[in-house]
């Protein structure tokens, strides 16, 4: 059977299970705000040009919560992880915010034409990207194992661990390429190879999972841990983005802008005060926490 004809009987067959959208969550609560952080005010250009004056326009995928969606009661106000995090970056330079809903595909040619002035869609760095864009980091990029609360899985930490399962897992991902370099691990040392299962969708992946179609899921762990805030679902294993690799998730902003140097600052004032650590924990993701900002660190390399 094909992935999508897979996914698309999952989806209708499993219809009832699938949650309604929350009413009362972490996306109902008001944005954290801060004062004005001088010292990293200071740091942007006087020569700074921005798309619209006296307004940091950030760019975002607006579609899956904890990183950005619309709220529920209201379709022009975008809620999440990543726009709280971009206001306290507005707000520590002395901007206003405005977020800009973006395709992912299309964020690359929006930066660099000038039609917003950064972009924050969990966007990793990466060798490639710093010759072209500069970073300001704010998460770890994780990839997260899940199983059923009630499941039988208790950890995935080794090639071993995955050894005969059914994975679902998004296809030519950071996270297929990890499955299929253990599966290769598998074979050769004489175990039974995993078996991908494709999925495009997040919330599909998480339903195979709850029905007994796949074992365990495999993907970005900011979406797998704020789903299993409703205790169906528990996470058996987590592994860095670029396994195994460091990778972090980045503020992207054109490179030479002048930019990335005053939301770094920005950034680690708000991890001093505190405003960052209390908005990882509302969404579930401390785990994914950084201790310090970094601009343009060493990124996944070349493929």
């Amino acid at each position: 059977m094909k992935p999508r004809f897979a996914a698309l009987l999952l989806s209708l067959s499993l219809a009832a299970c699938s949650p309604p959208k929350e009413k009362a969550g972490p996306e109902t609560l008001p944005r954290i705000r801060t004062e004005k952080v001088e010292a990293a005010a200071k740091l942007l250009p006087g020569d700074l040009h921005l798309a619209q004056p006296g307004t940091l326009s950030i760019a975002m995928t607006v579609q899956t919560l904890p990183l950005a969606d619309y709220a529920h009661d209201n379709e022009r106000e975008v809620v999440g992880l990543e726009p709280s995090i971009a206001q306290l970056i507005a707000d520590s330079l002395g901007l206003k915010l405005k977020i800009v809903p973006i395709a992912w595909a299309d964020w690359p040619l929006g930066l660099s034409s000038g039609k917003y002035d950064a972009v924050m869609s969990n966007v990793t760095v990466t060798e490639e990207r710093k010759a072209k864009y500069d970073f300001s980091t704010y998460r770890d990029d994780k990839l997260g194992i899940y199983t059923r609360s009630e499941g039988p899985i208790k950890s995935v930490t080794r090639p071993e661990d995955i050894a005969g399962l059914k994975v679902a897992v998004g296809a030519s991902t950071n996270q297929s390429q990890i499955l299929d370099r253990w599966n290769a691990q598998n074979v050769k040392a004489g175990r039974k190879a995993a078996t991908p299962l494709y999925f495009d969708d997040s919330g599909i992946s998480r339903l195979a999972v709850l029905s007994g179609q796949a074992d365990v899921s495999f993907g970005p762990n900011a979406i797998s841990a704020y789903e299993a805030r409703d205790g169906k679902t528990r996470k058996v294993g987590e592994f860095a983005g670029g396994w195994p690799l460091t990778a972090y998730i980045a503020v992207t902003t054109r490179k030479g802008s002048g930019l990335a140097q005053a939301i770094t600052s920005a950034l680690n004032a708000q991890i001093d005060n505190g405003h960052y650590g209390e908005l990882l924990a509302r969404w579930n993701l401390s785990s994914e926490a950084i201790k310090r900002s970094e601009t343009n660190p060493p990124g996944l390399p070349r493929s």
